[in-house]
C-alpha cells in the first residue's frame, strides 16, 4: 500500500527533485500557491511552493528501494522518525490539493492591493457579514481589520480568504 511521505530539498530545488524523482518512477506532489512578485517595477502573479524547500512523495515501503530518494539531485532527505521516514497522516495530502484547487492558496486577491482605512467585509468565520477596514498585511495569508463590536473599535487579524474587498 502506499503512503505519502515529506521530501526535503535543498533551498529552490524542488522542481528539480520533483522531476528527477518523476522520472525514477514515483508519485510526487509539490503544493503551490499563486502570489504577487515585485520586480524591477513590474508586478507579476509567480506560482511559488507552498512548502518552500518541501514536497510530497508516495511510495510502498515494503516494496519501493526508497533509499534511492536520498541521492536523487535536489534532496536533502526525507523526513523520518529514527531510520524510518514518517508517514504522513492518511488524508492530509488529498485535503491539501484539494484546498488547492479550490483556490485557498490563492494569495493575489484584491484584499492584498488594499490601502490602510479602505473598506472590507467578513465574507466567512466568526465575523461574517460584518464590514470593518482595513489596516495592513499582517503576513502572507492574514490581514489585520479594524472592527467595531460591541460599540467598541477592535482591530483583529483574519485569514486573507476569510475578508472581501468592497
Amino acid at each position: 500500500m502506499t503512503d505519502w511521505y515529506v521530501v526535503r530539498t535543498h533551498a529552490h530545488a524542488e522542481t528539480k527533485a520533483l522531476e528527477n524523482l518523476v522520472r525514477q518512477g514515483y508519485e510526487a506532489y509539490l503544493p503551490s500557491c499563486r502570489r504577487w512578485r515585485r520586480h524591477a517595477r513590474r508586478q507579476e502573479i509567480v506560482r511559488r511552493p507552498l512548502f518552500p524547500s518541501y514536497f510530497f512523495v508516495s511510495f510502498d515501503i515494503e516494496k519501493a528501494h526508497w533509499r534511492s530518494i536520498f541521492s536523487t539531485i535536489g534532496v536533502v532527505s526525507l523526513i523520518c522518525s529514527g531510520e524510518m521516514p514518517t508517514r504522513v497522516p492518511e488524508g492530509a495530502v488529498d485535503s491539501i490539493r484539494d484546498a488547492e484547487m479550490a483556490g485557498f492558496f490563492d494569495y493575489t486577491h484584491a484584499v492584498t492591493q488594499l490601502k490602510p482605512g479602505d473598506p472590507v467585509r467578513m465574507a466567512r468565520g466568526p465575523f461574517a457579514g460584518l464590514i470593518g477596514q482595513f489596516q495592513s498585511m499582517a503576513s502572507r495569508d492574514r490581514v489585520r481589520v479594524l472592527l467595531e463590536i460591541l460599540g467598541r473599535q477592535t482591530t483583529t487579524v483574519l485569514v486573507l480568504s476569510e475578508v472581501e474587498a468592497l
